[in-house]
């Protein structure tokens, strides 16, 4: 199924809110073509291509920061094999900041 997968362009829209939004331009809602097949492939490519402050606060390696909570489809992604879920036409994906000053 993955090797099928390779080299197509899946639709998805990334979110980003609670301040992560402020990482890519102040822009909260991108909607994009991707040929990542799954969520360690789309953060990699988030990062080098949407993130424009400090990539270094979004990503750790070729995850999120703790402190980022990722929602696939409004489910908490801990829920969907995480960095192994596999990506699919329509997928929304939220990055919500849980980080804030005080």
């Amino acid at each position: 199924l993955i090797e099928a997968q390779i080299g197509k362009m899946v639709a998805v829209e990334i979110h980003f809110s609670g301040g992560a939004e402020l990482l890519a331009g102040n822009v909260k809602v991108h909607k994009v073509d991707v040929t990542a097949v799954n969520m360690k492939e789309l953060i990699v490519w988030v990062r080098d291509n949407i993130i424009i402050e400090r990539k270094d606060l979004f990503c750790q390696g070729e995850s999120v920061r703790p402190g980022i909570l990722v929602l696939i489809n409004d489910t908490d992604w801990e829920l969907l094999d995480e960095l192994a879920y596999t990506l699919a036409p329509g997928d929304t994906i939220n990055f919500i900041s849980t980080l804030h000053g005080g």
